[in-house]
């Protein structure tokens, strides 16, 4: 019985700012050996800090996954640099490529597909990439754009040994999206999606980081829900929006959906061990991501 559940669960990868990493004492042994750890890069942090906290994340045994900002980024030689450092200082192998939502373009980067075609990832070795899914839409890019520009990453993907995955925003209503995800292959995109949701935490947090990232639809969604007083009360439980994914997993062994990735914003403990209990992550066993997520 037990077997049977643990191969429903779907598993995590975490986020984290570099911050955070520097900053917690036992992050050894907080979660799976093996784990994902996304570096988030909001444009506060120097490059010494997102090498530092990759470079540890390294050392505890976790995989460190930055942010690459493409609008954030000045030149060539400065992606060439960023890059250089997190491989040769962290071993990283693995990015998330955003456009980083920055007032103004920095560079000759408008977009994460300009950082992809740049060859700078590839040169370092880097295939295991992750771009980003909106299935809430872009509140500065309009739809049709935020399609060409999947699309552009799908066929960047297929011509290259790239290891592509689409990684969404955070959000509420696991309906809406299992619709976007599995709308995915009738567009010709093809790549595995890792959905984005909240850990464990209070509403009023969830509120105003709903509010900060463009995800008031979902947030509506879930302030309707006949718990949503009680919610506000107890705080937020991601459990049932982390089963209906599994569910439809379950029934649907095609879908492109294949992990989630949590944004703890009830703090990195607190998400180690809700993930922990359900089974999503064996912390002893050091279960965790295996090459069919990818």
């Amino acid at each position: 019985m037990e077997l049977a559940i643990a191969k429903r669960r779907l598993t995590a990868s975490i986020e984290a700012s570099a911050k955070q990493v520097l900053s917690t004492d036992g992050l050894s042994g907080l979660f799976p050996v093996g784990t994902w750890v996304y570096l988030t890069d909001v444009g506060v942090d120097p490059l010494e800090t997102m090498v530092a906290a990759a470079a540890k994340v390294s050392a505890c045994g976790y995989v460190p996954v930055p942010h690459i900002p493409a609008r954030r980024i000045a030149s060539r030689d400065a992606l060439e640099l960023r890059i250089n450092r997190l491989v040769s200082e962290a071993g990283v192998d693995n990015v998330l490529v955003i456009a980083g939502e920055a007032d103004r373009q920095a560079g000759p980067y408008s977009a994460s597909i300009d950082i992809l075609r740049s060859d700078v990832l590839s040169k370092h070795g880097i295939r295991k990439i992750g771009v980003a899914g909106h299935p809430e839409g872009n509140t500065t890019i309009p739809a049709g754009i935020v399609l060409s520009s999947l699309l552009e990453k799908a066929a960047y993907a297929a011509n290259t040994d790239a290891e592509m995955r689409i990684v969404t925003q955070f959000g509420f209503d696991a309906e809406r999206f299992i619709s976007w995800a599995d709308s995915l292959p009738e567009q010709g995109i093809s790549l595995p999606v890792h959905i984005g949701m909240a850990g464990p935490a209070k509403m009023t947090t969830l509120i105003k980081y709903a509010a900060i990232c463009g995800v008031g639809a979902s947030m509506s969604f879930l302030k309707k829900r006949g718990s949503a007083l009680a919610a506000l009360a107890m705080g937020f439980d991601p459990d049932p929006i982390l089963l209906a994914m599994e569910d439809h997993m379950a029934s649907n062994p095609f879908t492109p959906i294949k992990a989630v990735h949590v944004f703890p914003f009830g703090g990195l403990k607190k998400t180690a061990n809700w993930l922990d209990d359900r089974g999503s992550w064996d912390i002893k066993k050091s279960l965790y991501l295996d090459a069919s997520v990818i």
